[in-house]
């Protein structure tokens, strides 16, 4: 049992050699520490011999205290130990209003059972455990997730979870994938919810760069070899893909060409002998791209628009060059230019529906793609608006302003119900979509989720400019500094803009929910 003792006798220690204060209900002896202290000497002097922790909190959060426990000399009598730090540390599962989905806080849902509840633990477990420290470090640092990393989320499974339903039948002929052992979840029960779940645990690290590095291009380049690549192709790239082995990104923007697809300008000529296309052209933006062994590329084979677009799987290996572009975020996520200077592609590696390659079948390629991209953005993006939703409910009950914490402040109250609405009903649309997925033949999704999609992701967007804009002012000063007590907050209103452009603009988003749903009214016709 840790030694007890009285605010008295820690007022006895209040000497440069002699000195001792209370954080949070644990007495420490910071005699040695404080020419280490990264505030000065001086900090710790001011509070000698006393209870410090209102200025610790107002600086630091409360997982600093763990590295130092050296330092502890036992617990103050009377008090609740490490009371604040619970209210600012995140357990496994938290008990913050609002920061976790409600059918894991004890409610009622038809779409979760056992297994999702299982799964959402041990990945969180794996999260937390191998893959957040190097995210923490490497977020700073720029330095793209490692080969180890990688393979932990190719052993465990995540991996295969992030691609989802589909790939699930092909698990079997890769064991080293240990996804039921580690996850909890039988290979032939998973789905889409599942991998809901794989990208929510992955939006929580609050890392956006570095969690763009460990699968933003994954996540969108994976399944169109999974759905459209020959079987030579495909039964080669998943395996390696899955384990961690191999790298992959989609390339479809150009310069000149975002959102407009099928305004793209990358030319793939046939040879003279017919046995390649000659690949010229460069797409910007492609993240992952500086550490792609692959790149599923869209190319103009044909005339203008749409109908001279097809999707070719193209390798490093074959001449393609990655020049780094800097953006708002860290470098780690590897966002390239991408050039194919006459870059030689065997004809057997054009992609196309029923993984048989077809000229002119790109833009289709591209559509159906987008679907899962931007499900997944959505998913992601909102787990990480509840992150720093749950940052804020944390940071008003540890901050006094005008000697009262800020959750007495109506106004504050006021930011964090608006925040917690709109969150609430955009995953309650998440959901809702997410089941009609997971029902829904994928040909059908094609034809029918586009626009629902668009619509979902919009309106996620849009959600997240307000948790942004609220996040903000709840943090003040904090909010806008990358070290301390807003640093998640600060690193998700440096990027949250990221989900508002990548996948879609949210004007051209908007139009097409609207625009679909106008020319496919049978879609929406009602059913009894």
């Amino acid at each position: 049992m840790a030694q007890q003792f009285s605010l008295d006798e820690v007022a006895k220690h209040n000497t440069p050699d002699d000195l001792w204060i209370v954080v949070d209900g644990f007495v420490y002896d910071v005699s040695k520490f404080k020419k280490l202290h990264p505030g000065g000497a001086g900090v710790l002097k001011e509070v000698a011999g006393a209870d410090a922790t209102q200025q610790f909190f107002a600086y630091h959060r409360g997982d600093v205290l763990k590295k130092y426990s050296k330092l502890l000399k036992g617990t103050l009598v009377g008090v609740d130990a490490g009371a604040t730090s619970r209210t600012s540390d995140r357990a496994l599962l938290t008990q913050v209003p609002y920061s976790e989905a409600s059918a894991f806080l004890g409610w009622h849902s038809p779409y979760y059972n056992e297994t999702h509840r299982a799964m959402r633990v041990n990945l969180r477990r794996i999260v937390q455990d191998s893959i957040q420290p190097e995210a923490d470090e490497s977020e700073n640092s720029g330095d793209a997730p490692s080969e180890e990393v990688y393979k932990a989320m190719g052993e465990s499974g995540l991996l295969a979870a992030r691609i989802g339903k589909d790939c699930m039948k092909f698990l079997a002929s890769i064991p080293e994938i240990q996804m039921e052992k580690c996850l909890g979840v039988p290979v032939g029960k998973f789905d889409h919810f599942h991998e809901l779940i794989a990208h929510e645990e992955m939006g929580r690290l609050g890392t956006p760069s570095f969690n763009d590095g460990c699968g933003a291009g994954f996540c969108i380049g994976l399944p169109p070899v999974l759905h459209f690549a020959p079987p030579h192709i495909r039964d080669k790239v998943l395996p390696e893909v899955l384990r961690g082995e191999k790298r992959i990104c989609l390339a479809i923007s150009e310069p000149s060409a975002g959102s407009d697809v099928a305004g793209m300008l990358t030319k793939a000529q046939k040879s003279a002998d017919g046995k390649h296309y000659i690949v010229s052209g460069v797409k910007k933006w492609i993240t992952n791209g500086m550490n792609a062994d692959y790149f599923v590329t869209a190319v103009r084979t044909g005339s203008e628009g749409h109908s001279g677009v097809s999707m070719l799987f193209i390798t490093r290996e074959m001449g393609v060059e990655t020049k780094p572009i800097k953006t708002a975020y860290s470098s780690c996520a590897g966002t390239a230019l991408v050039i194919f200077d006459e870059v030689k592609v065997p004809v057997e590696n054009l992609m196309g529906p029923g993984n048989k390659g077809k000229e002119g079948a790109g833009f289709f390629c591209v559509m159906a793609n987008f679907n899962h991209e931007r499900w997944f953005i959505v998913a992601q993006s909102v787990s990480a608006m509840r992150l720093v939703l749950d940052e804020c409910f944390r940071w008003a009950n540890q901050r006094k302003a005008f000697g009262k914490n800020l959750m007495t402040q109506p106004v504050i109250r006021f930011k964090l119900a608006r925040m917690a609405g709109a969150l609430e009903a955009v995953h309650n649309m998440l959901e809702n979509v997410t089941h009609q997925m997971d029902v829904m033949p994928y040909q059908d999704q094609s034809a029918k989720l586009g626009g629902p999609i668009a619509l979902l992701k919009f309106q996620a967007t849009r959600v997240g400019t307000l948790i942004a804009d609220e996040a903000a002012q709840i943090f003040g000063g904090r909010a806008i500094t990358r070290s301390g007590m807003g640093s998640k907050v600060e690193g998700y209103l440096r990027t949250f803009k990221y989900s508002s452009i990548l996948g879609g603009s949210e004007e051209v988003l908007a139009d097409l929910a609207i625009r679909q749903q106008l020319r496919s009214p049978e879609s929406v016709a009602p059913k009894l």
